[in-house]
C-alpha cells in the first residue's frame, strides 16, 4: 500500500489548486498528509464521520450500490473522498472559479 499512496500523493500533489491531501484509514487516523499537524487532525475527523454518512446513504437508497467518490464544494475550497479497502484518500482543493 505505501507505494500505491506514495503514488497517489506524487500526483495529486502536481495538479493545479490542490491546498492538501489526506490519506486515512478506516479508523480515522490520518496515515500520510501534506497539511499541518491540527489541521490532519480535524479533517480526518470529519471526512471519517462524512464517509460512513455517505457510504450508509448509498447503501439506503440502493443495496447493490456502493459509495465510491464525493466532490463536496463550498465557497473556500473543494473536498473529495474517493474510498479504498484499506483507507480513503481526501483531496482539498481551491476552486478556480
Amino acid at each position: 500500500m505505501s507505494a500505491e499512496v506514495e503514488e497517489l500523493l506524487k500526483r495529486f500533489q502536481s495538479m493545479k489548486n490542490i491546498t492538501g491531501i489526506v490519506v486515512i484509514d478506516n479508523d480515522g487516523i490520518a496515515i500520510k498528509t501534506t497539511l499541518d499537524y491540527n489541521l490532519t487532525l480535524h479533517y480526518a475527523a470529519l471526512m471519517q464521520t462524512l464517509r460512513e454518512k455517505a457510504r450508509q446513504v448509498v447503501l439506503d437508497l440502493d443495496a447493490t450500490n456502493e459509495f465510491t467518490f464525493l466532490r463536496l464544494r463550498t465557497e473556500l475550497h473543494e473536498v473529495m473522498l474517493c474510498p479504498q479497502e484499506d483507507y480513503f484518500i481526501m483531496v482539498l482543493q481551491t476552486p478556480s472559479d
